[in-house]
């Protein structure tokens, strides 16, 4: 295996040399680093990353601070991983997932202090977040892809839940549905400060209010069978529904088996939007679910490209945008039932006006009886 020596005694230059061009200590002529290079790869030498952050005092490690729990990583946060890790490697940093929370200050303050990253991507982001001033006291930089409650002077990337759930509202009131679910995260998620979940409940209540329609927010845990219980809660609360709306991925899928489970029909009997999933986890649904599809993989890019412009010390590299969801209309959303009240000519169905979920096909059930009877 060739070493820094070989390099030098075939380049015709010092060991300190060649030091010098792997850090970026020195300036160097070009002339001579081309030298360098030229037997660095006739030599097929690979520099120690270890010793070169040593010697420059960067490591080039960018962490992206995320809390994990069981469920792992899905199809839609895996998108903003991948995002981030291809523009850190463009620019040539490796990016390390590191399971850190906003409860976990602790272990975050350990890593800032030994300077185990040269800057932090914080993502799962709450409005009153302790890791930030962990890290701006540590004097890392750092870009979040969320928001807190007060972000002045912070760098963030996030999806912009007012436009993502008023599309959202738009396009199943634009069908005909006025008995409209939204489906959240837990209420544990909602009372930590969980940004989004705060973000998209408001932004629910101001779209369904913009339509004169009354907001039903139901919260379940972050699983299959959350979502059937939600789903129960949902159907007492409102017997009326014609369509949920949810940002909960895997309590989607709990919501979708409930409603087969009673015989209801997606979209036929009720329509399901999903927010904020990816096109991959849209197309695991039976039918597929027409979903708010997130722009993670631009969100992951673009939160690594401001965090090296702040790397490399711009002066204007403070960075605030928020990019919207954009619908993607598949199977599961349809127009409304036709209610069991109006005739035809008499307008769009309302929450007085809708039967109850499967209305056409409970109907159908009841002229046979009487059929049958007679």
């Amino acid at each position: 295996m060739a070493t820094m020596h070989d390099v030098a005694r075939l380049a015709g230059v010092s060991v300190s040399t060649v030091s010098y061009v792997l850090t970026g200590t020195r300036p160097i002529s070009q002339p001579t680093r081309d030298r360098v290079h030229a037997a660095m790869a006739e030599l097929g030498y690979q520099p120690n990353a270890m010793a070169r952050g040593l010697a420059s005092r960067r490591s080039r490690i960018l962490g992206l601070l995320m809390p994990m729990d069981e469920r792992g990583l899905g199809a839609t946060e895996t998108a903003f991983v991948t995002g981030a890790t291809a523009a850190a490697s463009a620019a040539g940093y490796h990016l390390v997932l590191s399971p850190v929370g906003a409860d976990d200050v602790d272990d975050l303050r350990r890593l800032a202090t030994q300077r185990m990253f040269d800057g932090a991507l914080l993502m799962e982001v709450q409005t009153a977040d302790a890791r930030v001033a962990v890290l701006r006291r540590a004097g890392v930089p750092l870009v979040l892809i969320g928001r807190t409650g007060d972000d002045t002077g912070l760098s963030y990337v996030d999806i912009d839940f007012d436009q993502t759930v008023r599309d959202a509202v738009d396009h199943l009131v634009g069908l005909g549905h006025r008995r409209i679910v939204y489906v959240n995260h837990s209420a544990a998620a909602i009372a930590s400060g969980y940004g989004p979940a705060l973000r998209s409940r408001d932004a629910f209540e101001a779209a369904m209010a913009g339509h004169g329609l009354e907001p039903l927010m139901i919260t379940a845990e972050d699983s299959a069978a959350s979502g059937r219980a939600a789903l129960t809660r949902a159907l007492a609360e409102a017997p009326d529904l014609t369509a949920i709306l949810a940002m909960n991925e895997n309590a989607v899928f709990g919501i979708l088996g409930g409603l087969t489970l009673r015989g209801l029909s997606v979209p036929d009997d009720v329509s399901v939007v999903s927010m904020v999933t990816s096109p991959k986890v849209a197309d695991l649904a039976t039918p597929a679910l027409t979903a708010m599809a997130s722009p993670g993989s631009a969100l992951g890019r673009i939160a690594v490209e401001a965090l090296l412009r702040h790397l490399a010390g711009e002066t204007d590299a403070l960075h605030q945008q928020l990019l919207p969801c954009v619908l993607e209309t598949r199977g599961s959303s349809a127009a409304a039932r036709r209610p069991a009240g109006p005739r035809d000519g008499d307008g769009p169905p309302d929450s007085k006006s809708a039967g109850p979920p499967g209305g056409k096909k409970e109907d159908a059930r009841r002229r046979a009886a009487t059929r049958r009877r007679a």
